[in-house]
């Protein structure tokens, strides 16, 4: 089994920055593709952004392209998601999520973490 933990979650005014992070357990990270998802209030959980095993390939969501970036240190077992210029649309719960794949695509995904909250004051 994979587990997955996020943190990096909290309160931040828009136009603001914000690190998340996942750890993954086990030695297959460098197996995995991994995928950051949100739900905001009211809303269906979406895709964010995806990385290929190696890390040579990103994919993104339209409405986060050009201020969100993620990237991942296989040494540490880690995924991140920078995000910056903050807007209080970005208000969600953060999801991180794995699958063994070479696609950084939003299907698939097996493993799920619990999730960390991302609240943007407006």
């Amino acid at each position: 089994q994979v587990q997955l933990v996020e943190s990096g979650g909290g309160l931040v005014q828009a136009g603001g920055s914000l690190r998340l992070s996942c750890a993954a357990s086990g030695r297959t990270f460098s197996s995995l593709a991994m995928g950051w998802f949100r739900q905001g209030p009211g809303k269906e959980r979406e895709f964010v952004a995806g990385i290929t095993p190696s890390g040579g390939t990103t994919r993104y969501a339209d409405s986060v392209k050009g201020r969100f970036t993620i990237s991942r240190d296989n040494a540490k077992n880690t995924v991140y998601l920078q995000m910056a210029s903050l807007k209080a649309d970005d208000t969600a719960v953060y999801f991180c999520a794995a699958k063994f794949s070479l696609r950084a695509d939003a299907n698939g995904y097996s493993f799920w973490g619990r999730g960390t909250q991302v609240t943007v004051s407006s």
